[in-house]
């Protein structure tokens, strides 16, 4: 059967480049986008694109059976920094939105899942350096809960329906594309635009803070490896770790700072701060890379480079 791929939330930031890298691989009509709102004319041109509202079974379900949908990429979810503000709605979209999609799988309407998990799993008790697969997992924040209550239901339907769905505990990812969706890593990407247009940036986080991070690329790359891999080698049925690089934003300001020498970093701490500090400093995913084969292509130097260069060439356009 020929595989037709189901993004919903795919006007989000991870969504919306998904979307368009799956869209270059398996051809444009295979991919339908899907949101509660209209995305980008960049990723409603390309393809078919449908509303859809994570949180309507019924609506899910509309768009799956019109289009032969066999992959979905559940892509839709309220961030960290956003959740803390509306707790309610965070735990019922997150965990709703879930459910809806890991049911329609046990029904036998799609055949694979791809459902993103976070660091924002692990919490305050976690080991903060090389944090591995397996550990003390008490997150703090909304968002953390309910990614953590949703490995656990992935990895149940899994053993009790043998659901094919797959995971990824993403750290913060860095574009240039698409702008920052309410996370608690949103600086890292708020400091190369305010660096171009301003030469100056307040960071709401501390300049020692250290947190895992990873470019937009390197993410959707490995997003895609291992909804690509066969099933007998996804061993972890909850969430895979996932790194690439750690940095605090005084090393980003000070890699900044090689291209644009009067950049200057100030520091204003918010609640995020908080939510920073529960949060690991690195993470050990050599279960990814020894189970399929994940490997990272950005470090620090690099992703810093390609911001730049793309962005200098958005703004002077």
């Amino acid at each position: 059967m020929k595989k037709r791929i189901l993004i919903i939330g795919a006007c989000g930031q991870i969504g919306t480049e998904l979307t368009l890298k799956l869209r270059e691989i398996n051809g444009k009509k295979a991919v339908i986008a899907a949101d509660i709102r209209k995305g980008s004319k960049e990723l409603t041109k390309s393809g078919p694109f449908e509303l859809v509202n994570a949180m309507d079974y019924d609506s899910i379900l509309k768009t799956i059976e019109k289009y032969k949908v066999t992959d979905v990429y559940l892509m839709a979810a309220m961030l960290s920094a956003t959740g803390e503000k509306y707790p309610d709605k965070a735990w019922e979209l997150n965990m709703n939105s879930l459910f809806n999609v890991l049911n329609l799988a046990k029904e036998g309407k799609i055949k694979k899942l791809f459902w993103p998990s976070s660091i924002a799993v692990f919490g305050p008790t976690t080991p903060k350096e090389n944090t591995p697969q397996e550990t003390i997992m008490e997150p703090s924040t909304v968002y953390g809960i309910s990614k953590q209550a949703g490995e656990r239901w992935c990895e149940y339907y899994f053993n009790k329906y043998n659901v094919d769905v797959r995971s990824l505990r993403y750290p913060g990812i860095i574009s240039w594309k698409t702008n920052p969706g309410g996370g608690t890593t949103d600086y890292a990407i708020e400091i190369f635009h305010k660096a171009i247009l301003e030469g100056t940036y307040t960071s709401f986080l501390n300049k020692n803070s250290k947190l895992p991070m990873m470019f937009m690329d390197d993410a959707i790359d490995a997003t895609i490896k291992i909804m690509d891999t066969p099933e007998e080698k996804v061993k972890i049925r909850s969430s895979y770790n996932l790194a690439a690089i750690s940095f605090t934003p005084k090393e980003i300001a000070d890699e900044i700072k090689t291209k644009i020498p009067a950049f200057k970093l100030k520091y204003q701490s918010d609640f995020r701060q908080a939510i920073a500090d529960s949060w690991p400093q690195s993470i050990d995913d050599s279960r990814a890379r020894s189970d399929w084969d994940w490997q990272h292509k950005y470090d620090l130097k690099r992703l810093s480079q390609t911001m730049l260069d793309n962005l200098f060439l958005k703004y002077k356009s």
